[in-house]
C-alpha cells in the first residue's frame, strides 16, 4: 500500500504518466527495462509498476542486503543473487520461473547505464529456457511516459528476436540519449 500512495505522489509531482499495461491473462514473463541510462531508471520504473499492479521482481548483488536496505529493496521485489559464486544466473532465473506460478522478472539487458553496443543474452536465454515471453517496458523522458510496449515471443532466433525489440527502443528517448540504443 505504501509503495503505491508513494508512486503516485512521485508520478503526480514530476509529471510523468503511464502508457500501457501487461496483458491481464500474462502470469509470467522476462520484462526489459530499457534504456536504462540513470538511476533515476529504477524510481520511475518502480512506481510504475506498483501503479499499474504489477508485481516485478529483479535480482541484486546479495551484497545490498544489509540492514535496513535489505528489508526495503526486498519488499520491493528483489531476489538476491551471490555474483561471486560460480553460479549460473540463467538457471537460477528458469528455476525461479519454474517454481512461481506467476512472475514478471526485470532485467537491464545493457548491464551498465552507459552506452553498449551489445546487450547481454541472458534475458534472453532465460525467457527461452523458461517459455516465456519477452515484455518490452520503457520509460521516455522527453514524453515523461513510463510504459509498456510490445509482447515478444522469442523464436529461437536471438538476433532477429534482438533487432525488433531493440528497434522498439530506438522510439524511445532515455534521460541520457546519447546511451540509447543506437
Amino acid at each position: 500500500m505504501f509503495g503505491k500512495a508513494l508512486a503516485k505522489v512521485i508520478f503526480k509531482v514530476s509529471g510523468w504518466r503511464l502508457q500501457g499495461n501487461i496483458p491481464s491473462d500474462l502470469k509470467k514473463a522476462v520484462m526489459i527495462a530499457a534504456p536504462h541510462t540513470s538511476n533515476w531508471d529504477f524510481v520511475y520504473a518502480r512506481a510504475a509498476f506498483y501503479l499499474m499492479d504489477i508485481p516485478v521482481r529483479m535480482t541484486i548483488k546479495k551484497e545490498a542486503f544489509f540492514f535496513p536496505v535489505g528489508n526495503l529493496i526486498s519488499a520491493m521485489g528483489a531476489i538476491p543473487v551471490d555474483r561471486k559464486k560460480n553460479n549460473n544466473l540463467v538457471n537460477f532465473m528458469v528455476d525461479l520461473f519454474n517454481h512461481h506460478d506467476q512472475m514478471i522478472m526485470m532485467v537491464t539487458p545493457e548491464g551498465t547505464r552507459k552506452y553498449q553496443p551489445r546487450w547481454k543474452k541472458g534475458f534472453y536465454h532465460a525467457a527461452t529456457g523458461a517459455g516465456v515471453p519477452i515484455v518490452l517496458g520503457y520509460l521516455d523522458y522527453a514524453k515523461k511516459e513510463a510504459g509498456i510496449g510490445p509482447v515478444i515471443y522469442p523464436t529461437g532466433n536471438y538476433e532477429e528476436d534482438l533487432e525488433k525489440i531493440q528497434a522498439f527502443y530506438r522510439t524511445v528517448t532515455p534521460k541520457y540519449p546519447e546511451h540509447g540504443v543506437k
